[in-house]
């Protein structure tokens, strides 16, 4: 039956596949939601900004504290739609990467379990040479993502569930609480202050999605389903990656599972892949564009947040010192992991 199943999925077009990837999504979100029903008003876990005021277009950057330090949420940009308060029909959907956290989930889970002894030196020297190519040229490479994805199969493939859950906590703990843009946090809470429900919707896998959202006080999140058996991964995807059409595809199904209304929806992303997801809903916003999107959102007529600083610097002057520092980083992580072997 396995086989016949790989078979069958292979044999699906690209549209096919981007919805059953979507309608698992969202059919895997629905169920969290009966199963752990959560008020969309709960306080996010200690990990809103301590400023006052979060950054518009034009203002600077500020960084997120450490986990646990108390301190106000920000307000949110000005000029945003205001949600209004309690309405049953409307939600928002928040992109990950870039969007919400800076950086890509994929290549911080790629470090965490390097740290454990899943992945090899030349493994985590490729993902911080993409992690450092993605945050410095502000835009997604499918090749890198498509690269992320099979070498992250392939670990999991056998593994139980259980156990890559448990990684994701560790990983993403310390992830969440230094890697959040303030300016889109205060975006978020916007939201679940006006008692909507707040979704995450990304690529990464849905028990990365999973602990992001949980951190933030989101109501839940649609992530890349992996395919399991009997408590264990197979080594393939239900669907394909939650990407670009997969993404709105997944948006679209869970609206229909959740009875929203996308014309009273909003929805927040940095990509141009994201463009599908964007055009369901009746709130559009893209948040630290990348170009096309940028161009775009212009020609759309769609609001535009920039919570970045140093854009020009890093793409003239940086690259490359950024590129070895991230690299000399990780090198430093497998000399170090190596020193505690050969001392256990």
């Amino acid at each position: 039956m396995a086989v016949l199943r790989r078979l069958t999925q292979a044999k699906r077009s690209t549209t096919e596949r981007s919805a059953l990837a979507g309608e698992a999504a969202a059919e895997a979100a629905a169920a969290a939601l009966q199963a752990e029903p959560e008020p969309a008003t709960a306080p996010a876990e200690s990990t809103a900004p301590t400023e006052s005021t979060a950054p518009t277009e034009s203002s600077t950057e500020s960084a997120a504290p450490a986990a646990g330090r108390p301190g106000k949420a920000p307000k949110a940009p000005a000029e945003n739609h205001t949600p209004e308060p309690g309405d049953p029909r409307a939600a928002a959907f928040f992109d990950c990467d870039n969007t919400i956290l800076r950086g890509a989930a994929i290549f911080y889970l790629g470090v965490g379990l390097y740290r454990r002894g899943f992945l090899t030196r030349r493994d985590i020297a490729r993902f911080a040479w993409q992690q450092a190519w993605f945050r410095l040229n502000g835009a997604e490479d499918p090749e890198h993502i498509s690269d992320a994805q099979h070498t992250a199969l392939g670990l999991v493939a056998g593994k139980r569930t259980a156990d890559l859950e448990a990684i994701c906590e560790e990983v993403f703990e310390q992830v969440v609480a230094d890697k959040i843009w303030p300016g889109t946090r205060a975006l978020v809470q916007m939201h679940l202050d006006a008692g909507q429900r707040v979704w995450l919707v990304t690529a990464a896998p849905l028990e990365v999605a999973r602990v992001i959202a949980r951190r933030l006080g989101m109501t839940g999140a649609l992530g890349t389903v992996a395919e399991a058996d009997g408590g264990l991964y197979t080594g393939r995807l239900v669907g394909e990656l939650l990407h670009g059409p997969a993404k709105a595809a997944a948006v679209h199904a869970l609206a229909r599972h959740e009875r929203l209304d996308l014309d009273r929806c909003a929805a927040y992303s940095d990509s141009a892949n994201d463009i599908p997801m964007l055009s369901l809903v009746g709130h559009p916003y893209v948040v630290n564009p990348d170009g096309a999107l940028r161009r775009h959102a212009r020609a759309q007529g769609w609001r535009v947040r920039d919570f970045r600083t140093g854009r020009k610097a890093a793409r003239v002057g940086l690259p490359a010192a950024a590129a070895l520092g991230v690299l000399a980083g990780a090198a430093a992580a497998g000399v170090a992991l190596n020193r505690r072997r050969r001392c256990a």
